[in-house]
């Protein structure tokens, strides 16, 4: 490891070589820093704005897929089995030319539940998928 330069020529230098542990550490620091942005994953999505200016009635053709708990999907007022569900959508979506659809859950559903109703939806062919947010008192609304 060292060399002895000194008259009695039999000490020996035990000092650990720090360079390569730090080039290893900086290695695995740029790796890191390259490898974490593709690590991430996105949804891309568009939340409402509120328009106070437009307080017009309207014919409200919207379909509106409300999770509620225990796995009890309801598409406007229709309540449909998880198993029956992407089949309903489909039935719904054959004719119409706007492939929209907002889903509506509580803040107590389970996660899993409203990607799989989101899934059913995009499967049965709907191309923009909206979310009905809190209204301000609290409660679920659109």
């Amino acid at each position: 490891m060292g060399i002895s330069m000194g008259k009695t020529g039999s000490s020996s230098v035990s000092d650990i070589n720090m360079t390569p542990m730090i080039d290893v550490l900086l290695v695995l620091i740029v790796i890191f820093m390259i490898a974490q942005p593709m690590m991430q994953k996105t949804m891309d999505i568009q939340l409402p704005k509120e328009d106070k200016s437009q307080r017009e009635p309207q014919t409200n053709t919207n379909i509106v897929m409300q999770i509620e708990a225990g796995g009890v999907y309801k598409i406007n007022t229709l309540q449909v089995s998880k198993r029956e569900l992407q089949q309903k959508l489909t039935e719904i979506y054959r004719n119409r030319p706007q492939k929209v659809i907002f889903v509506k859950a509580g803040p107590d559903i389970v996660y899993q539940d409203v990607i799989a109703a989101m899934d059913a939806a995009r499967g049965a062919g709907v191309k923009v998928i909206g979310a009905v947010l809190p209204s301000q008192e609290g409660q679920i609304g659109m």
